[in-house]
């Protein structure tokens, strides 16, 4: 079978796009892209061509722009060009050269596909046939040249990276606009038709240059154990479906497992701590956690968090998200969200803020003998050498007790509601601030008992309840 057929196949057999669809193209003018091009042509698909300059190869740069742009007048197709100034985009976000031009480049292609028109600034006269077509009539398929090759030399790099296993499936032929009909084939084959086809193409030399990771693998490691195991190319290739299988089956299996431990309530997510951790599975840890910005450096804190006292949380370092470990449970919450059912106090806030109410916060330095306080059911007067942050402002729940101010003895909350004769209403917007496991001041009613000013105090910490 030619590899124009198996190009075919390989696209149908994917479902990647179809006749009809209007594609662009990411081409360099390295031998890849090209080959590209001229599949899709002879396949008779309707394309574009895009064509990013980073501008960090001088004269050679230049040359790749104009030969893009020539390839556009002999397809007769539309050509985009973008000119990035790469170095100062590395420079100002701190990334390496590499990744600042794939940055740009996607960033770019996704703009192309999202954009209602394609504006004059981004265009290349190319003499087309197909004129004044606007990319918001394009189908959003970008098509860029990855193949065989970069898919193992990705694969070797992950796996010295250490990403786990989702690292070792290789590129994704398609993620959301992307597609890359071409991983299937090795570079050779790439070349051979090139050749065949007498297609023309320039080569970057920057390519031959060690200093790229993925050009020290590509030149010189994976050429160098092709010389202990001649089949190593054929043989990761073979892993990457075999670990793509793998991953599929795997990401049922937590699917599953996240299914049975996570238990979502107004917007929290509550995990049981002892049924999470008698899996005894760092994977299965990081796969929950990840959802929520945490990382896998993270995984080791939350194993810690398993064993602090209620109170205690963890912050996510790329989102608003902690994870709060309250009792037997983690709580997953984002940390403003007035919408959340559990949100930690630390020492020093002055202000919370809850769907209910907003609290006040503030520290009195007082004589106890000149101390008076206000009457006020919505004023909490408490001991403040008998508080230690953090604290936990929550919705009261069944089988919740504390010391009601006055008494000795412990009363379940049930009960103390139907003595207060509180409706069922007001029990449900009924909220609790705690401390290790003990109720602080159940909220516009009651302070416990062992939290009460006496005549050891020595300073006052006054909680205000007003309405939100």
């Amino acid at each position: 079978m030619s590899l124009l057929q198996r190009f075919k196949e390989f696209i149908k057999q994917k479902d990647l796009f179809h006749q009809k669809d209007k594609l662009i193209l990411a081409v360099s003018g390295g031998v890849d892209s090209v080959v590209l091009c001229e599949l899709c042509k002879q396949a008779d698909y309707d394309f574009i061509i895009a064509h990013c300059n980073f501008q960090l190869r001088g004269k050679e740069s230049e040359r790749d722009k104009e030969f893009v742009t020539a390839l556009g007048e002999r397809y007769k197709v539309e050509v985009l060009v973008r000119d990035f100034d790469t170095e100062k985009y590395a420079q100002e976000n701190k990334k390496g050269i590499q990744e600042a031009a794939r940055d740009l480049r996607y960033e770019w292609l996704g703009e192309i596909v999202s954009r209602e028109s394609s504006p004059d600034s981004y265009r290349v006269a190319s003499r087309q046939s197909k004129s004044s077509t606007h990319v918001s009539r394009l189908t959003s398929h970008i098509l860029t040249a990855h193949h065989a090759d970069d898919n193992i030399e990705t694969l070797v790099m992950n796996f010295f990276r250490g990403t786990g296993l989702h690292g070792l499936v290789g590129i994704p032929v398609s993620h959301q606009y992307i597609r890359r009909p071409l991983l299937p084939f090795w570079k050779e084959e790439l070349t051979r038709f090139a050749k065949d086809n007498n297609l023309e193409f320039v080569e970057d030399s920057s390519n031959q240059s060690t200093k790229y990771t993925r050009n020290l693998f590509r030149n010189e490691i994976i050429p160098l154990i092709s010389k202990v195991y001649p089949q190593v190319k054929t043989n990761l290739h073979d892993n990457i479906n075999r670990f793509g299988e793998i991953q599929r089956l795997y990401h049922v299996s937590v699917q599953e497992i996240k299914r049975k431990l996570c238990k979502i309530k107004n917007g929290e997510i509550h995990i049981p701590v002892k049924q999470l951790m008698s899996y005894q599975n760092k994977a299965l840890i990081f796969e929950i956690i990840t959802d929520y910005g945490f990382t896998e450096k993270q995984i080791d804190d939350v194993m810690k968090l398993a064993e602090a006292e209620s109170g205690k949380y963890i912050q996510s370092p790329t989102s608003s998200h902690r994870i709060i470990k309250f009792r037997n449970w983690f709580i997953v919450s984002k940390e403003r969200s007035l919408d959340a059912d559990t949100i930690v106090i630390e020492e020093g806030v002055k202000n919370v803020q809850c769907s209910m109410f907003n609290l006040q916060i503030s520290n009195l330095k007082s004589q106890i003998s000149d101390f008076e306080p206000q009457t006020s059911n919505l004023i909490a007067y408490l001991d403040a050498g008998e508080i230690s942050y953090p604290l936990i402002l929550r919705r009261w729940k069944q089988g919740d007790y504390f010391y009601p101010l006055g008494m000795k003895k412990k009363k379940k909350l049930a009960r103390f509601f139907i003595d207060q004769k509180l409706s069922k209403t007001d029990r449900e917007k009924t909220w609790v601030i705690e401390m290790n496991k003990k109720i602080v001041w159940v909220v516009g009613l009651r302070i416990d008992d062992r939290f009460r000013i006496t005549g050891k105090t020595k300073n006052i910490l006054k909680i205000t309840s007003e309405a939100s």
